[in-house]
Protein backbone atom coordinates (compact mmCIF):
# COMPACT_ATOMS: atom_id res chain seq x y z
CA UNK A 1 0.00 0.00 0.00
CA UNK A 2 1.15 3.52 -0.76
CA UNK A 3 -0.39 6.89 0.08
CA UNK A 4 -0.89 9.01 -3.04
CA UNK A 5 -2.27 12.45 -3.78
CA UNK A 6 -4.66 12.84 -6.70
CA UNK A 7 -6.05 16.02 -8.24
CA UNK A 8 -9.50 16.22 -9.83
CA UNK A 9 -10.81 18.92 -12.15
CA UNK A 10 -13.87 19.63 -14.29
CA UNK A 11 -15.06 22.59 -16.37
CA UNK A 12 -17.66 21.06 -18.70
CA UNK A 13 -21.20 20.02 -17.81
CA UNK A 14 -22.34 19.62 -14.21
CA UNK A 15 -18.91 20.25 -12.70
CA UNK A 16 -19.94 19.70 -9.07
CA UNK A 17 -21.56 16.34 -9.79
CA UNK A 18 -18.54 15.27 -11.84
CA UNK A 19 -16.16 16.14 -8.98
CA UNK A 20 -18.30 14.24 -6.48
CA UNK A 21 -18.59 11.21 -8.76
CA UNK A 22 -14.83 11.23 -9.41
CA UNK A 23 -14.12 11.19 -5.67
CA UNK A 24 -16.50 8.27 -5.24
CA UNK A 25 -14.95 6.44 -8.18
CA UNK A 26 -11.48 6.75 -6.68
CA UNK A 27 -12.67 4.50 -3.85
CA UNK A 28 -12.36 1.67 -6.39
CA UNK A 29 -8.59 2.31 -6.46
CA UNK A 30 -8.04 2.20 -2.69
CA UNK A 31 -9.12 3.75 0.59
CA UNK A 32 -9.83 7.47 0.52
CA UNK A 33 -8.08 9.00 3.54
CA UNK A 34 -8.85 12.69 2.95
CA UNK A 35 -10.65 14.95 0.51
CA UNK A 36 -10.11 18.68 0.14
CA UNK A 37 -12.77 21.30 -0.24
CA UNK A 38 -13.87 22.11 -3.77
CA UNK A 39 -12.36 25.21 -5.34
CA UNK A 40 -13.29 27.22 -8.41
CA UNK A 41 -10.26 28.23 -10.41
CA UNK A 42 -9.41 30.16 -13.53
CA UNK A 43 -8.30 28.05 -16.51
CA UNK A 44 -4.62 27.31 -17.04
CA UNK A 45 -3.06 27.30 -20.51
CA UNK A 46 -6.06 27.96 -22.75
CA UNK A 47 -7.81 30.74 -20.85
CA UNK A 48 -10.83 31.21 -23.15
CA UNK A 49 -12.96 28.53 -21.50
CA UNK A 50 -15.16 28.12 -18.41
CA UNK A 51 -13.66 28.11 -14.91
CA UNK A 52 -12.75 24.78 -13.36
CA UNK A 53 -13.81 23.12 -10.16
CA UNK A 54 -10.89 21.35 -8.49
CA UNK A 55 -10.22 19.25 -5.43
CA UNK A 56 -7.58 16.82 -4.18
CA UNK A 57 -7.82 13.38 -2.62
CA UNK A 58 -5.43 11.39 -0.46
CA UNK A 59 -5.72 7.72 -1.36
CA UNK A 60 -4.12 4.64 0.20
CA UNK A 61 -3.77 2.30 -2.76
CA UNK A 62 -2.33 -1.13 -3.53
CA UNK A 63 -1.97 -0.14 -7.20
CA UNK A 64 1.39 0.39 -8.87
CA UNK A 65 1.79 3.78 -10.59
CA UNK A 66 0.89 2.45 -14.06
CA UNK A 67 -2.13 0.58 -12.71
CA UNK A 68 -3.33 3.71 -10.91
CA UNK A 69 -2.92 5.72 -14.10
CA UNK A 70 -5.01 3.15 -16.00
CA UNK A 71 -7.70 3.34 -13.31
CA UNK A 72 -7.82 7.15 -13.34
CA UNK A 73 -8.08 7.16 -17.13
CA UNK A 74 -10.94 4.66 -16.95
CA UNK A 75 -12.73 6.87 -14.41
CA UNK A 76 -12.28 9.92 -16.66
CA UNK A 77 -13.79 7.92 -19.54
CA UNK A 78 -16.71 6.76 -17.35
CA UNK A 79 -17.35 10.42 -16.49
CA UNK A 80 -17.52 11.42 -20.14
CA UNK A 81 -14.05 12.72 -20.93
CA UNK A 82 -13.24 12.87 -24.62
CA UNK A 83 -9.99 13.78 -26.35
CA UNK A 84 -9.40 17.48 -26.85
CA UNK A 85 -6.70 20.11 -27.03
CA UNK A 86 -3.99 20.27 -24.38
CA UNK A 87 -5.22 22.38 -21.44
CA UNK A 88 -8.62 22.58 -23.12
CA UNK A 89 -12.09 22.06 -21.62
CA UNK A 90 -12.64 18.73 -19.88
CA UNK A 91 -15.57 16.94 -18.32
CA UNK A 92 -13.16 15.16 -15.98
CA UNK A 93 -9.44 15.43 -15.40
CA UNK A 94 -7.77 13.19 -12.81
CA UNK A 95 -4.04 13.57 -12.22
CA UNK A 96 -1.67 11.60 -10.00
CA UNK A 97 0.15 14.41 -8.21
CA UNK A 98 2.31 12.51 -5.71
CA UNK A 99 2.96 8.79 -5.32
CA UNK A 100 4.27 8.42 -1.77
CA UNK A 101 7.86 9.63 -1.66
CA UNK A 102 8.67 8.26 -5.11
CA UNK A 103 9.49 9.96 -8.38
CA UNK A 104 8.07 8.11 -11.38
CA UNK A 105 9.12 8.75 -14.97
CA UNK A 106 7.70 6.64 -17.79
CA UNK A 107 6.53 7.61 -21.28
CA UNK A 108 2.95 7.71 -19.93
CA UNK A 109 3.41 9.12 -16.42
CA UNK A 110 5.49 11.72 -14.59
CA UNK A 111 5.18 12.01 -10.79
CA UNK A 112 5.44 14.42 -9.09
CA UNK A 113 3.08 15.92 -11.62
CA UNK A 114 4.93 18.28 -14.00
CA UNK A 115 4.07 21.87 -13.25
CA UNK A 116 2.86 21.08 -9.71
CA UNK A 117 5.14 23.70 -8.20
CA UNK A 118 3.67 26.48 -10.37
CA UNK A 119 -0.04 25.71 -10.12
CA UNK A 120 -2.00 27.32 -7.31
CA UNK A 121 -5.18 25.59 -8.50
CA UNK A 122 -3.59 22.29 -7.41
CA UNK A 123 -1.46 23.45 -4.49
CA UNK A 124 -4.31 25.19 -2.61
CA UNK A 125 -6.53 22.09 -2.29
CA UNK A 126 -3.48 19.84 -1.89
CA UNK A 127 -2.17 21.96 1.00
CA UNK A 128 -5.55 21.60 2.71
CA UNK A 129 -5.06 17.82 3.03
CA UNK A 130 -1.29 17.27 2.71
CA UNK A 131 0.51 20.49 3.69
CA UNK A 132 3.46 18.68 5.27
CA UNK A 133 3.93 16.19 2.41
CA UNK A 134 7.38 16.48 0.84
CA UNK A 135 7.50 16.84 -2.92
CA UNK A 136 10.13 14.38 -4.18
CA UNK A 137 13.01 16.07 -5.94
CA UNK A 138 11.83 19.58 -5.06
CA UNK A 139 13.12 19.65 -1.47
CA UNK A 140 9.99 21.47 -0.29
CA UNK A 141 6.70 20.55 1.30
CA UNK A 142 3.35 21.25 -0.34
CA UNK A 143 2.85 24.21 2.03
CA UNK A 144 6.25 25.64 1.15
CA UNK A 145 5.54 25.26 -2.57
CA UNK A 146 2.20 27.03 -2.13
CA UNK A 147 3.88 29.92 -0.28
CA UNK A 148 6.23 30.37 -3.28
CA UNK A 149 3.71 30.10 -6.14
CA UNK A 150 2.56 33.21 -7.97
CA UNK A 151 -1.04 34.10 -7.12
CA UNK A 152 -3.64 36.60 -8.26
CA UNK A 153 -6.54 37.75 -6.10
CA UNK A 154 -9.47 35.37 -6.55
CA UNK A 155 -7.61 32.84 -8.71
CA UNK A 156 -8.57 29.97 -6.38
CA UNK A 157 -11.89 30.33 -4.53
CA UNK A 158 -13.36 27.79 -2.08
CA UNK A 159 -16.92 27.05 -3.21
CA UNK A 160 -17.94 23.87 -1.38
CA UNK A 161 -16.91 21.61 1.50
CA UNK A 162 -15.18 18.30 0.80
CA UNK A 163 -17.39 15.88 -1.14
CA UNK A 164 -18.65 12.79 0.63
CA UNK A 165 -16.44 9.74 0.28
CA UNK A 166 -19.02 7.31 -0.97
CA UNK A 167 -18.80 4.60 -3.56
CA UNK A 168 -19.23 5.38 -7.24
CA UNK A 169 -22.73 4.55 -8.47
Amino acid sequence: MVVVQVGIGSNVGDRMTTIRRAVGALSTAGEILATSSIYETVPFGLTDQPDFLNCCVTLDTPLAPGELLERTRAIEHELGRVAGPRWGPRTADIDILLYGDRSVRTPELAVPHPGLLERAFVLVPLAEIAADQSIPGAHVTVAEALARVARKAGDVRRVAPPPERRAFP
